[in-house]
């Protein structure tokens, strides 16, 4: 029996967690239940999940749960959990996987910010302690399984895949009229509102990108992307010998999830599985690099080092959310991403200077961003 705590637990992926640990409850028992804000849904969670302890990452007088940062962390730190489950949208998650790696508690991680932001932190800590860090998204997921009983230096390439989100093949011109419904409307993944926002920008590919390199100790050089509209073969590793492995299976994020969550063993998902007949063709292409440039800033990022790859994160999750509020413009999202990011002088890593870095590019992007009521 694993004990699991679920850090944004009333979220897409958090409750598509409650889903598995429902089907496999002879194997999972959840111990802890993590919102943003929402204390009523985490109220209801609590009525199924009676043992498990709550906390909401938003200070909250009203509410009787605890809430705040130091609750949270209180709460991934308790004796009883084996496991945390981070899948909160942002660099928020950070603190509390610190703290839970701190206290030996197993990760299995949804949120590509953690990494991005603070991956020079993270591993280290990884390696130190001797907890597992698994990947959820599909994509990390994908790239963990095709690497089982391979060493890293036979890793040529991880190959990322994309579907495109909604603008595929779009011109930049065309991408001036997009409303926030308009980016929204994911063509395959139901996901929450910023990482929808995320993928129609690309920036979701830039941000895993950042993420598979700090995963599985490569440089940016061996991190690809290709647009592979059907979404099947989640991602691809290529090899030294030229073989190349990819995982496939029907878009469902539950898959991912369970894998994460009881690796290495692989009961039965009661999902349907993949029949490459009724799936029809499976096809590739490169993605327009003049008008997604969110990968490229991510390679500038890294390339940049130090406090850069976090200033990239969160004036991306500043600009993203920005958007979905209605304040700027579709095309103004990675253009905040890369002004921000040319005002930013790198300093040293620590979780000071990450936390610093992360308010000053909050900051930045609000004082230069071009809004829609501006005159």
């Amino acid at each position: 029996m694993i004990r699991i705590a679920i850090l944004g637990s009333t979220g897409s992926i958090g409750t598509q967690t409650l889903d598995v640990a429902r089907q496999h409850s002879d194997r999972i028992e959840v111990v802890g239940l993590a919102a943003g804000s929402n204390a009523e849904a985490l109220h209801a969670q609590s009525s199924e999940f009676p043992k498990a302890g709550l906390a909401l990452f938003s200070d909250s007088s009203i509410s009787a749960i605890p809430s705040g940062i130091e609750a949270v962390c209180d709460l991934v730190s308790q004796e009883n959990v084996d496991m945390v489950v981070v899948s909160v949208a942002g660099v928020v998650g950070l603190i509390p996987t610190l703290r839970a790696i701190e206290a030996k508690k197993n990760i299995a991680l949804a949120s590509k910010e953690v990494l991005v932001a603070a991956g020079e932190i993270v591993m280290p800590l990884v390696r130190q302690t001797g907890v597992t860090l698994t990947p959820i998204d599909s994509e990390h997921s994908a790239v963990f399984q095709c690497l089982q009983g391979y060493r890293q230096d036979q890793i040529e390439e991880v190959i990322l895949t994309a579907s495109g989100g909604p603008f595929r093949g779009w011109e930049i011109g065309r991408l001036s009229t997009v409303t926030i419904a308009d980016a929204l409307n994911h063509p395959t993944w139901n996901m929450g509102g910023k990482i929808t926002i995320d993928s129609a920008t690309l920036i979701n590919k830039a941000l895993e990108m950042i993420e598979a390199k700090w995963l599985f100790g490569l440089e940016m050089e061996q991190v690809s992307l290709v647009v592979h509209p059907q979404s099947i073969i989640h991602s691809m590793v290529r090899f030294t010998d030229g073989s190349v492995l990819g995982q496939m299976g029907w878009p469902n994020m539950r898959l991912p999830i369970q894998y994460a969550l009881l690796f290495p063993e692989r009961p039965d998902s009661g999902l349907k599985t993949w029949d490459p007949v009724a799936s029809g063709s499976l096809t590739f292409e490169d993605y327009d690099h003049s008008v997604f440039r969110g990968p490229d800033l991510a390679r500038e990022a890294v390339t940049n080092g130090k406090t850069m790859p976090c200033v990239f994160n969160a004036a991306n999750e500043a600009a993203a959310n920005s958007f979905l509020r209605g304040e700027i413009e579709f095309l103004e999202i990675q253009d905040s991403v890369e002004r921000v990011m040319q005002s930013h002088v790198p300093e040293t890593v620590s979780l000071e200077s990450l936390l610093e870095t992360d308010n000053w590019a909050r900051e930045e992007f609000q004082r230069t961003a071009k809004r829609k009521t501006s005159v």
